[in-house]
């Protein structure tokens, strides 16, 4: 996982429950995954998803990410789910 999306958890948690739920969200996830930094190198790998991809530039971040560690995108987001690209990703619908 990389940091851009980590950011988007927390922005989530912190509208729907409030900003120490997101902090301890944010801790969690953190014990759980190793994180990686928006890189330069990563980021021009998410935008040149992106410029290829309907997709939100966090979206195209987790893509480049998981591309990087040969992994499969684990996700419920439909718009990285609906595209046809040179991914891996599992549906957890």
């Amino acid at each position: 996982m990389n940091w851009i999306n980590l950011g988007e958890v927390f922005y989530i948690v912190h509208r729907s429950a409030g900003r120490t739920a997101a902090y301890a969200t944010v801790n969690d996830v953190r014990s759980r995954v190793i994180l990686d930094l928006a890189s330069p190198a990563r980021v021009l790998e998410a935008a040149a998803i992106k410029a290829a991809h309907p997709l939100a530039f966090a979206d195209a971040f987790a893509i480049a990410t998981a591309q990087a560690h040969d992994a499969v995108l684990l996700t419920g987001d439909p718009e990285i789910l609906g595209c046809d690209g040179e991914w891996r990703a599992e549906d957890l619908r």
